[in-house]
Order: structure tokens, then C-alpha cells, then sequence
């Protein structure tokens, strides 16, 4: 019996530090979440991203032609580096990322941001054809092409004197958005206010303005900024907070782009038009801070 008794007061004492050390771990928790506060920052950051694209159905329509391809596929288009496109040499090339934003609470913030992509029509590749083209004989690079004709359910090769698209000099997403912001310390017991985990996940959308640049069909090459059309996303990435200031951050977005209204030439009446998703790694660097306590 008294050795019950031993045994039933050794595991009462136990359990009563543990109760007590529960609480003080959430007693610093709290203490540190509090410390930790968000609500009021201000925050910005600048980095740079990967992305790839879904096919997508192109439509071009001018003068002398109205045809569209389907299936076209696309690639991204980094910098090429001797470390990928990470190069302190080359900042303001590579493509890029840059936010701002402020935190309404400790875990939700509004943000303005403006992702640089790039988005490269893949010449060579044999794609679907359906439309007219009456241009005539063109010179490309000194030689004569001609490809007038009536395509139905036929096929093509998109070769460079046939035609040159791509949104290289940015497929610029400019967007207004809103994040939820999850501090992950407690769970991962980390008790300090000098490092934080935190989850991100959020939604935005906004307008797409690229520079594309287009040789279609003799036509002379064109390069102009324009507003072309609308994007929405959808991310969730990883934050980590330095000093309670500096952070880095790795996220992930998944998206729709809409542009009925892409500028081919200097004939402002020829357009072209095409939707797709598309998928963004984005590795960036940033800074929160007050401006108002």
C-alpha cells in the first residue's frame, strides 16, 4: 500500500510541474506574441520568380489575316546565368517581384504588388490553324514567304518568318490583394521574439500590361506597353522573420490571365487575344516596419 501511495504522489507531483510548465510556456508564448504584433506594420519586398504557362488558343485578327492557333505552348524566359538568374549584376533584368503592403490586424494584411513574368510563344512547334490569310508575298531576312490561304482543322509550323510572339519584356501583372498571416512558433516551440515561422496564403487580382513583342507576316516588329487584358491568383508561401523586421519568403501562385486586347502592330485596329493559367515560384526579400505606433 505505501508503495501505491509512493508511486501515486510521485506521478500527482509530476503532473503538476508539467501543468505549471504548460503554462508558462504559455504564459512566453503569449508574451512574445504580444511583442510580435503586426497590427499597424507596414511591410515591402523585391525578389525574383519562375513560372510556366497551360497552352492556350491565340486569335489574330488584322487587315489582311484573321486565323487562330491552338494549343500554342510557352515557356518563361530568366536571364541566363552562371548561377540562374540570381545574379547581383543584373538585378533589374531577371524577372521579378515587388510588393507593399500593411497589416489591418496581426494576421491579415492588404498588399499592392507587381509581378514581372515573361511568356515566350515557342517557335518551331507544329500547332492547329484555323482562318485566312491573304498578306501577299513578305520579305523576312531576305527571303519570300508567303502563306496566304483559307487553314480549316489544319496544322503549322510557327516558324520565326511566320510569326514572333512573345510578352518578354514583361507579362506585367499589376494586382491589389489580401493575405492571411499564420505564426507557426508556438507549434513549433520555438520561444523567441528573434525568429518567427510563418504561413502565408492569400488572393488577389488586377490588370495585365505587357510589352509584347510581335513580327507577324511581314508585318514591321512591334514593342509597346499597352493594358491588355485582367489576371486573379490565388498563393500560399513560407515567411520567415528575422529581428522581427527582415524576412524571407518562398511562395507559390497559381493563376488565370485574360488579355482580349494585345497590340501585334502599329495598327492599333490589329489585335490579338488569348487566355491561360499559369503557375509562379517566387523567392523575395523584405522588410516590415512602422510608420504610425
Amino acid at each position: 500500500m505505501k508503495k501505491v501511495i509512493i508511486v501515486v504522489s510521485i506521478l500527482v507531483v509530476q503532473l503538476v510541474i508539467s501543468q505549471e510548465e504548460i503554462k508558462t510556456n504559455d504564459k512566453v508564448f503569449t508574451k512574445l506574441e504580444n511583442i510580435n504584433s503586426r497590427k499597424g506594420q507596414f511591410f515591402a519586398s523585391w525578389g525574383w520568380n519562375r513560372s510556366s504557362y497551360s497552352t492556350s488558343d491565340i486569335t489574330f485578327k488584322g487587315d489582311d489575316f484573321d486565323f487562330t492557333l491552338s494549343d500554342v505552348k510557352s515557356s518563361d524566359k530568366p536571364k541566363p546565368l552562371g548561377i540562374g538568374f540570381l545574379d547581383p549584376g543584373g538585378l533589374t533584368l531577371p524577372q521579378t517581384n515587388f510588393e507593399i503592403g500593411y497589416f489591418i490586424k496581426d494576421n491579415y494584411n492588404i498588399i499592392f504588388g507587381y509581378d514581372h513574368m515573361k511568356y515566350v510563344m515557342r517557335n518551331n512547334q507544329t500547332v492547329g490553324i484555323n482562318g485566312e490569310i491573304s498578306t501577299g508575298d513578305y520579305l523576312f531576312d531576305g527571303a519570300a514567304y508567303n502563306f496566304d490561304g483559307t487553314y480549316k482543322n489544319q496544322t503549322i509550323n510557327l516558324s520565326k518568318p511566320f510569326l514572333l510572339f512573345e510578352h518578354t519584356d514583361g507579362l506585367n501583372y499589376i494586382f491589389i490583394g489580401a493575405n492571411r498571416f499564420d505564426n507557426f512558433n508556438k507549434l513549433l516551440h520555438i520561444n523567441t521574439d528573434k525568429f518567427e515561422v510563418n504561413l502565408e496564403e492569400g488572393i488577389d487580382f488586377g490588370f495585365v500590361m505587357p510589352k509584347t513583342n510581335t513580327t507577324i507576316l511581314g508585318n514591321k516588329r512591334y514593342d509597346q506597353f499597352h493594358v491588355a487584358g485582367f489576371g486573379l491568383s490565388a498563393s500560399a508561401g513560407l515567411n520567415l522573420t528575422f529581428f522581427k523586421h527582415f524576412y524571407i519568403k518562398t511562395d507559390f501562385k497559381i493563376g488565370y490571365i485574360n488579355m482580349p486586347d494585345i497590340r501585334i502592330t502599329e495598327d492599333a485596329s490589329e489585335k490579338a487575344k488569348q487566355h491561360f493559367t499559369f503557375a509562379e515560384t517566387s523567392y523575395t526579400f523584405g522588410y516590415r516596419f512602422y510608420i504610425f505606433k
